[in-house]
């Protein structure tokens, strides 16, 4: 069971990326993200029931991971976990029809508020094992989506 926590929580081991690894999960979310809106038709759901679907199960599948993987790893919320990123870009893009210049723009507001940690995405780090790993990015990521719909509002004709 480690080791498919730990596959899980490091993106399909896309966390152990040597550099910004936090950055390579963010980039898996996007990828995640647009596959679900490829898929959606397929499934028969409307898009948004999908969305909370899959971000419900990466936030509660993350949880468990990510506390198993940080006993594995031996430390508190180690870089290789990324599960988190993931779960941030599928939240920064929750219920917003995006293009790509959105995506983008979704991407870098996530990654400034997940450095960032404003009140209360701090406190929530500080919550035990993988509730601290997840809740913290996805409070982040909620500051993203917020300011995402800010920026489409301000700039509808450049961020679609």
């Amino acid at each position: 069971m480690t080791r498919l926590a730990v596959f899980l929580a490091t993106a399909a081991y896309s966390g152990y990326f040597p550099i910004a690894p936090g950055t390579v999960g963010s980039v898996v979310g996007l990828a995640v993200y647009a596959g679900l809106r490829q898929m959606a038709p397929a499934t028969g759901l409307a898009f948004s029931l999908l969305e909370v679907l899959v971000i419900a199960a990466v936030f509660f599948v993350g949880i468990w991971a990510a506390t198993v993987s940080e006993r594995h790893f031996g430390g508190t919320d180690p870089g290789p976990i990324v599960l988190d990123e993931v779960l941030g870009m599928l939240v920064t893009l929750a219920f917003i029809p995006v293009g790509l210049a959105a995506a983008i723009a979704g991407f870098f507001l996530f990654r400034i508020f997940d450095i960032v940690k404003p009140f209360p995405a701090r406190r929530f780090e500080a919550l035990h094992g993988g509730l601290g790993v997840m809740a913290d990015d996805a409070m982040a990521a909620v500051y993203a989506n917020l300011s995402l719909r800010l920026l489409m509002f301000v700039l509808p004709g450049w961020v679609a």
